[in-house]
């Protein structure tokens, strides 16, 4: 395909949160690789919403269960030149539902390779593939930092799904008929609209729902932490990875995302500093021993040396991640709390 080419990009799971914004990405931007997006099809269990304004003349919006026999074929049939896969459900009711996890988050990822196998892949087509995977495909008990080497021993059905779709998918770049790369995404905070069944709903929930005056549950300790990144680094990602040059890769195609290592504490410490103290006060302590159990097992502090030399970008800082929901989410400002740094245009 000659640089000024146009080319075809779908992406599954595009109804939800990361899928959209990335769709609000790559529509107004109307390129991806340095080519122009000449159509870009959008698939989920529900319609994905077209935006309004886009610079892509041909955007289509389809209804399709990746979990369902032989939906794929159909979807994959024009042969898209890069394929970003998210569709997934999440950590929570993976753990929940282990047959729905098992279904959506594995049998999905197998429909979609296989289809791509019936259409010819690997034969004068080999499409760009990034797959979503996450962090939970690591398990304990861990070193203070984890190395880009640490074993895969998930401690979830999430995670084991999420790492069998590496596996698959790097077995399947080796022999030529794709050309993946999975990201191992951080916990993406704050995640925008209304809480989801992840487990680690609440360290989005503490700072998104204090920020516009409602009050907010706390499950676990403060002293519990994780590794973060913003819905916008997140985007920054996923489209990254589909410019990458793979062969940087080796044949290790999984990259633990690069993020922020925080606590509660600090997400907390955060809010106070956007919003005054008031608004740590709309946050109440109810320990829940399920979600403490499976908190308790996820890795928090990365290296992260080999997407950092690829030149994957991380937030800088908890409060830089607050901004950027306040910015993106809020308008920039903070009507719930007109006295506060954040909302006298301090710290910025």
């Amino acid at each position: 395909m000659a640089e000024t080419d146009g080319q075809h990009v779908l992406i599954t799971g595009a109804a939800g949160m990361i899928g959209r914004k990335l769709v609000a990405s790559l529509a107004t931007r109307g390129t991806l690789r340095s080519r122009p997006i000449t159509r870009l099809t959008l698939a989920d269990i529900v319609a994905p919403a077209v935006p309004d304004a886009a610079a892509i003349d041909d955007i289509a919006s389809e209804v399709v269960d990746l979990s369902a026999p032989d939906a794929a074929g159909p979807l994959l049939e024009p042969r898209p030149d890069v394929i970003f896969h998210l569709a997934a459900i999440v950590s929570g009711e993976a753990e929940t539902d282990m047959a729905k996890g098992y279904a959506v988050n594995l049998d999905g990822t197998l429909g979609l390779i296989n289809a791509m196998m019936d259409l010819g892949a690997g034969d004068g087509w080999r499409p760009r593939v990034v797959f979503t995977s996450s962090i939970g495909v690591f398990g304990g008990p861990y070193p203070r930092q984890i190395p880009d080497d640490f074993h895969l021993t998930p401690h979830t059905s999430y995670g084991t799904q999420k790492a069998i779709g590496e596996l698959l998918f790097n077995d399947y770049s080796r022999r030529g008929f794709v050309d993946a790369i999975s990201l191992r995404l951080p916990t993406i905070c704050v995640r925008p609209g209304a809480p989801n069944k992840a487990a680690s709903g609440f360290f989005s929930s503490i700072l998104r729902e204090p920020l516009v005056g409602e009050a907010a549950v706390l499950p676990v300790d403060d002293t519990v932490r994780n590794w973060f990144a913003s819905p916008r680094a997140a985007v920054g990602f996923l489209e990254h990875a589909a410019t990458l040059d793979t062969n940087q890769l080796e044949g290790r195609t999984a990259l633990t995302m690069p993020g922020i290592s925080a606590s509660v504490a600090d997400e907390i410490d955060a809010l106070r500093r956007a919003a005054g103290p008031e608004a740590t006060e709309l946050i109440a302590r109810e320990p829940d021993p399920a979600i403490m159990a499976i908190t308790s097992g996820w890795p928090y502090s990365f290296a992260a040396g080999r997407a950092l030399q690829l030149g994957f970008a991380a937030d800088a800082s908890m409060d830089a991640i607050v901004r950027t929901h306040i910015d993106e989410e809020l308008g920039g400002t903070l009507k719930a709390w007109p006295d506060a740094p954040l909302a006298r245009g301090e710290d910025r």
